[in-house]
């Protein structure tokens, strides 16, 4: 056993053992161990895996468009591109198919359509095509729809007459808003719709044929409804006998002189006209020659010879 003296000095302060335990302490230093810190936070690291290259691939993309050689050679490699897509023989439309449009309309539609087939889906503008179908008078609306196989099928949907319109330039057919459908050449190409005359009297055909439903008895007497300063209807019957009508309410007017009629009898006699315009009672006009029979038969005719 050593004394305690020799184990003491055994290895002085400046021998090997000295310096080993003066090693550096391997601890990062306070700033060292903030930007470890930092950079494991998930924003930055998100930042340093996607948004520094980015920022990279933008700034050099940036730098190459600011080329304008460059920009015009990519902008025409688009356009080639685009015009090569479109002409793919599956975009190509070669037929158009026209449905719920008469034989004479359809050929109409077709050529107001004006479409150079077959060509390209995306060089047709469906809407401007639309715009031109539904100009037609016997158009009431228009769907365009391009289907596969190359078919632009345009479904129209037809306005019905439901008037025959005399005005002072010819006859004109009109639906049941007052629109226009056609001209008419002869009253006898149209005999099974009603007639109507006067200005205004197409924006008020709806009313019109409210009064010719109405008319009961005396419709197969009707030749036709004139539209009086555009705000009342005159019924003109046969025999020129005349049913003047009120401008509001004229439909109860009408069924109130068929009641009348059915007990008087009254559109049977030589009466000119019928004036309903008064909520009271209606007005008569009777005919030149009743018009002296009644008077003989009330004895004023004779009055008059004596004086």
């Amino acid at each position: 056993m050593q004394p305690l003296t020799a184990r003491r000095y055994a290895n002085p302060p400046g021998g090997l053992a000295g310096k080993h335990a003066a090693r550096r302490d391997p601890a990062p230093s306070k700033w060292a161990y903030r930007k470890q810190r930092w950079l494991l936070t998930p924003y930055v690291r998100a930042f340093l895996r996607t948004g520094l290259p980015t920022l990279v691939l933008v700034g050099a993309a940036s730098i190459w468009i600011g080329h304008e050689p460059n920009r015009l050679a990519l902008l025409a490699h688009l356009t080639e591109l685009r015009a090569e897509f479109e002409a793919r023989p599956e975009f190509r439309v070669s037929l158009a198919r026209i449905e719920g449009a008469s034989p004479e309309l359809a050929e109409a539609v077709r050529a107001r359509l004006g479409l150079d087939l077959p060509m390209s889906s995306f060089d047709i503008d469906l809407d401007a095509a639309r715009a031109r179908i539904e100009t037609l008078d016997a158009v009431k609306q228009a769907d365009l729809r391009v289907r596969s196989g190359g078919v632009l099928q345009v479904m129209i949907t037809e306005r019905v007459p439901v008037v025959v319109w005399r005005t002072d330039g010819g006859l004109t057919l009109v639906d049941e808003d007052g629109n226009r459908v056609a001209g008419l050449l002869s009253r006898s190409d149209r005999p099974d719709l009603p007639l109507i005359a006067g200005e205004g009297a197409d924006l008020a055909a709806a009313e019109a044929l409210d009064l010719m439903a109405a008319a009961g008895p005396l419709s197969p007497r009707i030749r036709g409804l004139v539209r009086m300063g555009e705000r009342r209807w005159d019924l003109i019957l046969d025999r020129d006998q005349r049913v003047m009508l009120p401008e509001k309410n004229p439909v109860q007017a009408l069924e109130r002189l068929l009641a009348l009629d059915h007990v008087e009898d009254i559109m049977n006699r030589d009466i000119l006209t019928v004036d309903l315009r008064s909520d009271h009672r209606p007005t008569l006009r009777l005919s030149p020659n009743a018009l002296a029979e009644a008077r003989r038969a009330i004895g004023i005719e004779t009055v008059e010879n004596e004086l």
